[in-house]
């Protein structure tokens, strides 16, 4: 059994190229969601007259990692307390949101999100919304795959590659196996 995941955590580039690597992640899609125009284009988005994030789509198995895990992940990857920001990237399509698909992922996410808090990682509380998912748009062809196709790219060679090795050192036991 499947379940699926809608995360934001600033460019889904970076989000996208962390999660890939995840073992028991079957799929990554880039995409949009919280938002109120259907079909939104990247332009649209950035224009930030949508209302929507940029954000990953994934599918996992929960038999080989949970939620909870994918969580973990989450908060490492990202800056969880600046809002609508990461690091350069600024605009409200850029801020920190999980899109929750149960009653089961709101509760995990919501002791998670205070657990995190707790954990004395960041000087600044942790504004990460947590929200009903609605509905999500996959990006254009172009934004998918984006920095294994695109690695010396200098956007992926400067921001996506450092946080993908500071994944696959963090997370070592936790990386797919080649």
């Amino acid at each position: 059994m499947q379940e699926v995941a809608t995360l934001g955590a600033g460019c889904f580039w970076c989000v996208e190229a962390v999660f890939q690597r995840l073992e028991g992640v079957e799929s990554v899609v880039s995409g949009y969601s919280g938002g109120h125009e259907e079909n939104p284009s990247y332009r649209d988005v950035c224009a930030e007259t949508t209302g929507h994030a940029e954000v990953c789509q994934l599918t996992f198995n929960p038999e080989v990692i949970s939620y909870a895990d994918i969580l973990e992940v989450f908060w490492y990857t990202h800056d969880p307390t600046t809002l609508n920001q990461q690091g350069a990237d600024k605009g409200t399509q850029y801020r920190s949101a999980i899109f929750y698909h149960s009653e089961q992922q709101r509760e995990t996410a919501a002791a998670s999100k205070k657990a995190a808090n707790a954990s004395g990682n960041w000087a600044n509380p942790i504004i990460t919304e947590i929200t009903n998912f609605d509905t999500f748009y996959p990006a254009e062809a172009s934004h998918q795959d984006y920095f294994n196709l695109n690695p010396n790219q200098n956007y992926c060679a400067y921001v996506v590659n450092p946080k993908v090795q500071k994944f696959q050192k963090q997370f070592r036991d936790k990386l797919k196996k080649e």
